[in-house]
């Protein structure tokens, strides 16, 4: 199998799980760059002991530790992403992202961060209680399938936050959201009324700037790194620990939001 063939269906992914990690998608995108970059200068630091995509993520971690795995805070301000970033040890987020949103088991993720079993384990056990410190919010929820929606909701409320509307159209959507004012929004990407979800953020994000998570069966077409793209997105079938690692990275990175840890 011809290396680009073994990398190039994990690199939609790789930039999902940067893009979670750094806060946004042109931060994450460059490092995941430079990872290719990494290869293409070196074959050899990609790390054949290992499967693929963990050899892959490893070699991502390396880029992302020396190159900015610890951001400083911003000194002009004490509310945006950096600042916060100084409440949570990147390790710990990097743990729970790569087993709740990524799907590796602890012991890949052994591998891919160099650190024991225990220390994995206690590395999410951090992370949780970390990312549980945030303010509750409120969130609106556009998603027309309402089973799905039901437990969306059980999950949002499980974390402590408030679900203030579900809507199943665009137009729905955006009158729920001009009259809650949602500290959140959980979108889906096609909705009942044949309309889009990304549509419906977007007119939301022109009056009320909110963290958005977009929830998809196929993750892969709006990860390509070729156009303007959502940082936040969960698939179908999605899990409690995904959609939850998923509501606390967007929280903790959205600039308009106070860390309370």
């Amino acid at each position: 199998m011809a290396f680009t063939d073994e990398i190039g269906p994990e690199l939609p992914y790789l930039r999902r799980y940067a893009r979670a990690l750094t806060g946004a998608q042109s931060s994450g995108d460059t490092f995941v760059r430079a990872t290719l970059e990494a290869i293409l200068a070196n074959a050899d630091r990609f790390d054949r002991r290992f499967e693929p995509r963990v050899a892959l993520f490893r070699l991502f971690h390396g880029i992302w530790a020396s190159g900015g795995g610890h951001l400083e805070a911003d000194e002009k301000s004490g509310e945006g992403p950096e600042a916060r970033l100084q409440g949570v040890a990147p390790r710990n987020r990097e743990a729970l992202l790569l087993t709740a949103m990524e799907g590796f088991t602890p012991t890949e993720v052994t591998q891919i961060l160099g650190v024991s079993l225990s220390e994995v384990e206690a590395l999410i056990a951090g992370a949780q209680h970390d990312i549980d410190q945030q303010l509750a919010t409120t969130v609106l929820i556009i998603e027309d399938e309402s089973v799905i929606a039901l437990h969306l909701e059980q999950l949002v409320t499980d974390l402590n936050h408030e679900v203030v509307g579900i809507a199943a159209t665009h137009k729905e959507a955006v009158q729920l959201a001009r009259t809650h004012r949602p500290g959140l929004v959980l979108a889906d990407i096609q909705l009942a009324d044949s309309s889009s979800g990304i549509a419906a953020a977007t007119e939301i994000l022109k009056d009320l700037d909110v963290p958005t998570i977009f929830i998809t069966a196929y993750p892969e077409r709006l990860l390509t790194g070729s156009r303007p793209e959502p940082t936040y997105l969960v698939t179908k079938p999605f899990t409690p620990e995904a959609v939850r690692a998923a509501i606390g990275q967007a929280l903790f990175f959205h600039p308009g939001r106070a860390f309370s840890a």
